[in-house]
């Protein structure tokens, strides 16, 4: 197949959609695809392909400032653009991964020109407005979201209960894609005394690790919080905090006694997870959570509440520690639990790890391959092959 990859996030990125969409395009390439990747330019810089090094063919246009995120880019409507190139390549689907004005412009592009679309809902921007204090836009957000992935052919969401419940609010046609993770980078072998002795943390000192955006919607305050007032009964634990983000400056202020290191990438970030011993994620905000898949590979204690990545995967008090969404105090005794668990610990971890070990992403690459084929049937002739002689016709300048 040809496969087109609309998004306004990718790798060099730091997020969990633009690492899942690295997966994705990439493993379609292994199995013999052609992929294309449209995405925001950066601030400074041409419209070049991508290095040569990676997988796929990558198209930049422009974009905005996401606010509040000025490290992300909302890529600009490129209607007209899409529709020369795709009636020039003729695509056999298309996977808008973000729903902003250059998604948008995709869903409507591929219509035009009678190509399959398929959405991924990736974000809950509905929920994320509450925290921005916009919560008066929720509903303009819903009825947007709602609309642009039902005029696609079917949206994929990362667990069956978002599933179940973007059908339940009016979504239609939403089918699972789950997440993997890469077990062999993420291993408790790249613990490291030296990284834990950089955080001023003993050989028995309990180290708390969170990774991912410091931004208002993943409630840290309540981890860094909690974990203070831990500390009477555990004066020695550690609590680091690994991403950048909006809300970094005044959490360090706040809670100075934490470790925050900044991003970290590759051999470095699986180091800075195995050298931990519980992982904290409070977020309710995510639709998944890579990181918490992440942090099991690599043998933490995870902590969160029981939603998205951590309520399909997180049985509580067999492979980590789980509170009902919503309940702050019982996410708090969670984390208590968690540390004074630590008889338990190297069982707790064997069993997270054991859990992580059965998320392959070749699996989750597989299903992707046959969602989009299942899309793109009607475009393709009974023996299968796409059809390369033939073109849409070209459609009226919009």
């Amino acid at each position: 197949m040809r496969v087109a990859i609309v998004t306004d996030t990718y790798p060099p990125d730091v997020n969990g959609v633009a690492t899942c969409l690295q997966r994705l395009s990439h493993g379609l390439v292994e199995r013999g695809h052609e992929v294309e990747v449209f995405r925001p330019k950066p601030a400074a810089g041409d419209d070049p392909v991508a290095p040569p090094e990676s997988a796929c063919r990558e198209y930049r246009v422009p974009g905005v400032p996401l606010p509040r995120y000025g490290d992300l880019r909302l890529g600009l409507p490129r209607k007209r653009r899409l529709l020369t190139h795709w009636q020039q390549t003729g695509p056999d689907a298309v996977y808008v991964a973000t729903e902003g004005p250059l998604g948008r412009s995709a869903v409507s592009a591929a219509r035009r020109l009678g190509i399959p679309a398929v959405s991924g809902y990736h974000t809950h921007f509905p929920e994320y407005l509450a925290h921005y204090r916009l919560p008066f836009l929720g509903s303009f957000a819903e009825h947007y979201l709602q609309r642009v992935h039902n005029d696609t052919s079917s949206t994929l969401a990362p667990t069956q209960s978002l599933v179940d419940d973007l059908g339940r609010r009016g979504f239609r046609n939403v089918q699972l894609l789950g997440r993997g993770v890469d077990t062999e980078l993420f291993s408790p072998h790249k613990r490291r005394a030296e990284l834990r002795r950089g955080w001023g943390a003993a050989d028995g000192d309990p180290v708390v690790l969170y990774v991912g955006r410091i931004a208002p919607e993943k409630n840290l305050p309540l981890a860094l919080s909690s974990l203070r007032q831990l500390r009477a009964a555990h004066p020695r634990a550690k609590a680091v905090m690994v991403g950048e983000g909006p809300a970094r400056r005044e959490l360090e202020r706040q809670f100075p006694e934490a470790v925050w290191t900044g991003v970290k990438r590759g051999q470095e970030l699986a180091a800075h997870y195995a050298s931990a011993d519980i992982f904290v994620f409070p977020s309710e905000t995510d639709t998944f959570g890579n990181v918490v898949l992440e942090a099991m590979a690599s043998g933490l204690v995870p902590v969160a509440f029981a939603m998205a990545a951590a309520g399909e995967f997180v049985e509580n008090r067999h492979n980590g520690f789980t509170a009902p969404p919503g309940d702050r105090a019982a996410l708090r005794d969670a984390l208590r639990r968690a540390l004074n668990s630590r008889a338990h610990w190297p069982a707790i971890r064997a069993a997270a790890r054991e859990t992580a070990s059965g998320r392959s992403w070749d699996a989750i690459v597989h299903r992707f391959e046959s969602l989009l084929a299942n899309a793109s049937q009607p475009r393709r002739p009974a023996g299968g092959h796409a059809r390369r002689g033939t073109r849409p016709e070209p459609a009226a300048t919009p």
